[in-house]
């Protein structure tokens, strides 16, 4: 029964993660629009839930999170919405597979990654202070690589073509990213992290839910 009502709780937990994250990608402060690509603040639940109930959750919240992008880029497109949009594929099946392993695929890594890293940091008795704003940081910078390194590699003459360069202007332009959008991006997600990680995991310990790195390798009940 015990392991039933952690269950239970865990469902209810990532149920309520993933609500959050829906309301964040359908307001202002998910889906930040920019010139050329939607910057987010999304992937914040995303590495939360993954802290808190561990890497499936963090797998789950996710693809909720990439779901989310792939309905945003699909009604409210814009330069770069074929590398996140099946819908908007301009190379057919195999760009419409290419664009869900971007939006969603790369999303569920963030989660993965987080989770794990958590364990880890954990497991090594490294201090909440320093792990959480590690964790959260890490995630970031999971989602900013793993999407602009695939658009690179999946995607770089569509890419070219929407910004109107050459293929060989591709990689400094991705870099460009990730170093003006992704690097504050993961700076601001380890700070939140941080803040409201330290207030969720007295919260979970004050109702004796089951936490992520307790639940590691199979060494507690």
């Amino acid at each position: 029964m015990k392991e039933r009502k952690h269950d239970t709780r865990w469902m209810v937990s990532v149920a309520l993660m993933a609500a959050i994250i829906i309301v964040l990608a359908n307001t202002p402060l998910g889906m930040i629009q920019l010139p050329i690509i939607k910057a987010t603040t999304v992937h914040i639940p995303v590495i939360i839930g993954a802290v808190l109930l561990g890497p499936s959750a963090g797998a789950v919240l996710g693809a909720v999170f990439g779901i989310c992008s792939l309905i945003s880029n699909t009604m409210a497109p814009t330069l770069l919405s074929f590398a996140f949009s099946p819908f908007m594929s301009t190379t057919g099946i195999t760009g419409a597979v290419k664009a869900i392993w971007i939006a969603v695929g790369c999303r569920m890594l963030i989660g993965i990654a987080a989770g794990w890293l958590w364990i880890l940091l954990t497991r090594i008795k490294v201090s909440h202070l320093i792990a959480l704003p590690i964790v959260g940081f890490a995630g970031s910078m999971v989602n900013t690589i793993t999407v602009m390194g695939s658009i690179y590699v999946l995607f770089a003459q569509q890419y070219a073509d929407a910004r109107e360069v050459g293929v060989t202007a591709v990689w400094g332009l991705i870099m460009g990213t990730v170093t003006a959008s992704g690097i504050p991006e993961a700076a601001a997600a380890a700070v939140l992290v941080l803040a409201l990680g330290k207030v969720l995991i007295q919260v979970f310990k004050r109702m004796k839910m089951p936490m992520a790195d307790e639940n590691a390798f199979g060494t507690a009940k």
